[in-house]
């Protein structure tokens, strides 16, 4: 971990689920498919519900795969979130 992924992710936590809206934890997407953490700078903010808690097709820890071919694929949506990102404005303009 490092002071810049925190607080990219801490800025990536406050979007709110990408899928919903409602207040999320941080989702680190699979790197290359082998199960291996990706980045600080590659997460997704999702809401317990589409992260963890939900069923097949809802929680993206209980079938990837479903729950992909509903919402989008990780990348894709790591997509959205940095659009997002960019659209923030960023503090007091001169």
């Amino acid at each position: 971990m490092t002071a810049a992924g925190d607080r990219h992710m801490a800025r990536v936590r406050e979007l709110g689920c990408i899928l919903c809206g409602a207040p999320a934890s941080i989702h680190h997407i699979n790197a290359h498919g082998m199960g291996m953490k990706a980045s600080d700078f590659e997460v997704l903010p999702l809401c317990f519900q589409h992260h963890q808690a939900g069923g097949m097709g809802v929680a993206v820890h209980a079938g990837k795969r479903t729950w992909e071919a509903i919402h989008g694929t990780e990348r894709e949506l790591l997509e959205r979130v940095r659009l997002r990102l960019a659209m923030e404005p960023r503090g007091p303009h001169p």
